[in-house]
């Protein structure tokens, strides 16, 4: 049975950082590209960060410059690193496990910024 699990959401200030985790079970979780997504209340879900299984990451221009995705093979674990963080990045977020037609999904955890 495949699980993905995400972890790490909080309440973090304006300019604050945090870090989410994702682990993976029940995949060859090395042949995955892994990503991360976010949804807003009223909004679409939306691309944050991927990383495919040779390590090449990608971003939304949105958050360029401020968060770093990361996998350990040996853990089964993606990483979202996030520095200053904005009000905007308010919004749940999703870990995602794709490999040829295969794609899994995470339930989310819930990142709120605010003072």
């Amino acid at each position: 049975q495949v699980q993905v699990v995400e972890s790490g959401g909080d309440l973090v200030q304006p300019g604050g950082s945090l870090r989410l985790s994702c682990a993976a079970s029940g995949i060859i979780f090395s042949i995955y590209s892994m990503g991360w997504y976010r949804q807003a209340p009223g909004k679409q879900r939306e691309l944050v960060a991927t990383i495919t299984s040779g390590g090449s990451a990608n971003y939304a221009d949105s958050v360029k410059g401020r968060f770093t995705i990361a996998r350990d093979n040996a853990k089964n674990t993606v990483y979202l690193q996030m520095n200053s963080l904005k009000p905007g990045d308010t919004a749940v977020y999703y870990c995602n496990a794709q490999w040829l037609y295969e794609n899994y999904w995470g339930q989310g955890t819930q990142v709120t910024v605010s003072s």
